[in-house]
């Protein structure tokens, strides 16, 4: 499930997100496209995702930092945060990953 506030910005995604959410992410990251500010992307409720949610979030950023914004990975699960480096989301120019104690 993926939702995004715009009050403050935040993108919540949570549960598992692959190829057969793809069509229910797509309003919440419009709205997210949006956003007059940085974007936080809330991951800590996300316990499985595959590369298209990766590529989703990678597009996000791009978007992002052309209006010179950035785009915030926060509280990945081990899983998530290894999909993220092994996809190399955490490298893009507009994206910063949370890193956790």
């Amino acid at each position: 499930m993926v939702s995004f506030d715009h009050q403050h910005g935040i993108l919540h995604v949570a549960g598992d997100e692959d190829a057969t959410t793809v069509s229910r992410r797509r309003r919440p990251l419009s709205s997210a496209l949006r956003a007059t500010r940085d974007v936080s992307v809330d991951l800590s409720d996300l316990r499985f995702a595959d590369p298209t949610l990766m590529l989703d979030l990678a597009v996000l950023a791009q978007r992002l930092r052309k209006r010179g914004s950035t785009l915030r990975l926060r509280g990945p699960q081990p899983q998530v945060r290894f999909l993220i480096e092994q996809m190399g989301l955490d490298r893009q120019p507009a994206v910063q990953l949370e890193t956790t104690p």
